[in-house]
């Protein structure tokens, strides 16, 4: 259950990245553009009262406004492994559901394959049910079709999209966003005396995202970016990258990629006079696969991530439940039923407010901390781990609170 206060090796959707055109200088001054106007805050939930063509159980008495909670997933999804991944998160929206004690609260379902024209029509289907929440997409384009539907009533989004890009006017990303694990990590290593950072980047929108990132974490900790070498993964070639970044000094790299990959790209960067005795390599949650444990060259780096075993508990309960280990990203379907169920104690059509989503206190969640932003991203409470032979330590916990200490 939340109380106001895994990870993720593959990312559940492409993120969008604008191209950045070229510059050209005018040969007369432009007219004057007037600033876009900000932003509307979002409208107050359209309804006041609950109205008899909206679902309720039959058991429930009619004095009663239950919480009608709309669950968007692709449930019909071409690929098996999603298919498996959105029943999976419906068992843990329902467990959650369970363990919040909660009787009036109504999971209502619908279902978009990941095409956004189905989210649409799914979110149509749940608001005229009497969502006050909806819970969903997956993908980031679904959520772009759901969003304004939702808007338009004065209902909050909870998605599940990596892509800030979607999050925003009250749609609210619960998931493992790289800009969170590169902050940590960069700044521990800032803690631990690195000064000089070099980058290996994958030319891909996560890469992307992750660069910028670390170089906004880097000059947030007075250090020196000395070099960014960019490398295709389709390739699988770093060899010149590699004697570039050898050739930067810098005391610690940064690499944002997982898998197969970054175990070959370890060994070439030593091979190219990069020291992992003396440089320290970093990476986001993308290292947390056992198999990187296995390549002597990635050995005492850093990544930040969840804690193992963060997840224990909830992974005991699902299988006791249901037979079986949950998907990865299972958690993420539980917390956000679990924020509802502690948020939808308040008065029916008047709970789900800006201020109550983005409590700067945070909520404590199956992966730890973590709260919303006014902008729909989120942060969490991270721990910095360290590849040992065979597993991870925690080399620095994950904050407990994000209070900052001495306030």
């Amino acid at each position: 259950m939340l109380v106001p206060a895994r990870r993720l090796c593959a990312m559940l959707a492409a993120i969008s990245i604008a191209a950045l055109s070229g510059c050209v200088v005018p040969s007369a001054p432009p007219p004057p553009v007037k600033p876009a106007p900000p932003p509307a805050p979002m409208a107050p939930h359209q309804l006041s009262a609950d109205q008899p063509d909206f679902l309720r159980l039959p058991n429930m008495a009619k004095e009663k406004t239950p919480l009608r909670v709309g669950v968007i997933l692709p449930f019909s999804n071409a690929s098996a492994g999603t298919r498996t991944l959105a029943n999976g998160m419906l068992k843990a929206a329902e467990l959650a559901l369970y363990d919040s004690g909660n009787r009036d609260i109504i999971l209502m379902t619908a279902d978009d394959s990941a095409k956004p024209e189905e989210a649409a029509a799914a979110a149509r289907k749940l608001l005229s049910q009497g969502a006050e929440v909806i819970v969903g997409p997956l993908f980031a384009a679904s959520v772009t079709a759901v969003a304004p539907l939702a808007r338009d009533r004065g209902v909050p989004v909870i998605a599940f999209s990596t892509d800030r890009t979607v999050a925003g006017d009250g749609v609210y990303l619960l998931s493992f966003q790289p800009q969170n694990e590169v902050r940590r990590v960069i700044a521990y290593a800032v803690e631990q005396g690195h000064k000089n950072f070099a980058a290996l980047i994958p030319n891909t929108g996560y890469g992307q995202v992750s660069e910028r990132a670390f170089r906004e974490a880097v000059a947030a900790g007075g250090g020196t970016v000395s070099s960014v070498e960019h490398f295709a993964p389709s390739s699988g070639a770093v060899m010149d990258q590699a004697a570039a970044i050898a050739k930067a000094g810098a005391d610690a790299v940064f690499i944002p990629q997982g898998g197969a990959l970054l175990r070959a790209i370890a060994p070439t960067l030593a091979f190219s006079g990069v020291d992992p005795a003396k440089v320290k390599l970093l990476g986001t949650g993308l290292w947390d696969d056992l198999a990187i444990t296995r390549e002597t060259a990635l050995r005492d780096g850093w990544f930040a991530a969840p804690a193992p075993e963060t997840d224990r508990k909830f992974v005991e309960k699902y299988r006791e439940t249901f037979g079986s280990a949950p998907p990865q990203l299972a958690a993420l379907a539980y917390d956000a039923l679990s924020l509802v169920a502690l948020i939808g104690a308040g008065r029916p059509y008047h709970r789900f407010t800006e201020n109550a989503l983005t409590d700067p206190n945070g909520f404590s969640g199956v992966d730890g901390i973590f709260r919303f932003n006014a902008n729909g991203s989120i942060d969490r409470g991270l721990s910095v781990l360290a590849v040992r032979p065979g597993g991870f330590d925690v080399i620095s916990p994950a904050p407990e609170t994000f209070q900052q200490k001495g306030s």
